[in-house]
């Protein structure tokens, strides 16, 4: 007869509470195995996509565009982007070789980026005034840790993208890329041009010694003969122009180079310039777009990629 354990009459267990616990550990490492390979699953999938960031969902949420490797996908990638949008979708191989760009244009920007960076740094121990401007630099070269490379950086950098400028332009020149359709941008280079040379003849004054002095006061003399603006130029006095209202006194600020012409130079070469340069560098990246891509020689094609004649 089978043992009760006299509650309804439902027979006694018969296991024991070592037993119980047995089954429960079992039961907790077979839990503990499921989870870790979960979780080995789970890191293969992120060691996955950080192998390939382009297929991740942050990827597309920036880009928006469907990643398949097409050419329409790869276009619109491009063309949606705000930055990338800049560049043409489809380049000619040969146009982009450096033994024909020379890399001059994104070599230029480079320094330009550079400079801001540098310049910007150098605001932090710079005041525009005739009292401790010199004394400044000489505290930036002697005293600030790193100063006088971070000086000399800006220094030759400017010195070395007003020879970069002429180089691309050169090549330009060369290459015929400023015909048509490119002469727009062709003109918009000319403009960077000057842009680049009035940044470093501004720069100049800025440590306020002897070279700047004097560089500033042939500079500005030779615009007192700008036709129409300069009291000294040609048609000048047609517009009634005078030592004490020519384009030469709006660029000092005065008849003399003191104070104001240092101030202006400031102003100028660390605020005004920059900005319309950065303005006119967009449209020229952009044309470059709109203009087929950087001009280069005709198209060279594999034997791979010549098709045959279709046949009707």
């Amino acid at each position: 007869m089978a043992e009760t354990d006299g509650k309804n009459g439902a027979p006694a267990s018969t296991g024991t509470p070592a037993a119980s616990n047995g089954g429960n550990g079992k039961g907790k490492i077979t839990a503990l195995l499921e989870g870790g390979k979960i979780v080995r699953a789970r890191a293969a999938e992120e060691l996955k996509a950080l192998k390939q960031p382009e297929k991740t969902d942050l990827w597309k949420s920036v880009l928006r565009v469907k990643h398949d490797e097409t050419p329409r996908s790869r276009a619109l990638g491009v063309l949606s982007n705000v930055f990338l949008h800049l560049h043409p979708a489809k380049i000619n191989r040969d146009a982009v070789a450096y033994n024909y760009t020379w890399g001059m244009g994104g070599m230029t920007f480079y320094v330009y980026i550079t400079l801001v960076f540098t310049g910007t740094l150098l605001m932090f121990y710079y005041h525009p005034s005739k009292v401790v401007a010199f004394r400044d630099i000489l505290y930036l070269e002697h005293d600030v840790p790193f100063g006088k490379l971070l000086r000399n950086m800006h220094r030759w950098g400017a010195h070395l993208m007003v020879i970069m400028v002429e180089l691309h332009m050169f090549r330009v020149f060369l290459t015929g890329s400023y015909k048509p359709p490119r002469q727009f941008n062709w003109v918009v280079g000319v403009l960077l041009l000057v842009l680049t040379l009035l940044l470093s003849f501004t720069g100049y004054l800025l440590p306020d010694d002897q070279l700047g002095f004097w560089a500033v006061t042939v500079g500005t003399n030779m615009a007192r003969a700008t036709p129409l603006l300069g009291h000294d130029g040609p048609f000048g006095h047609i517009l009634g122009m005078t030592p004490f209202n020519d384009v030469r006194f709006g660029l000092l600020g005065g008849s003399i180079v003191d104070a104001n012409a240092l101030l202006r130079a400031y102003i100028w070469h660390c605020v005004a310039i920059p900005i319309i340069a950065s303005t006119f560098m967009v449209v020229h990246f952009w044309r470059v777009r709109k203009d087929g891509g950087i001009s280069g020689p005709a198209p060279v094609m594999l034997e791979s990629e010549i098709k045959g004649p279709r046949k009707i």
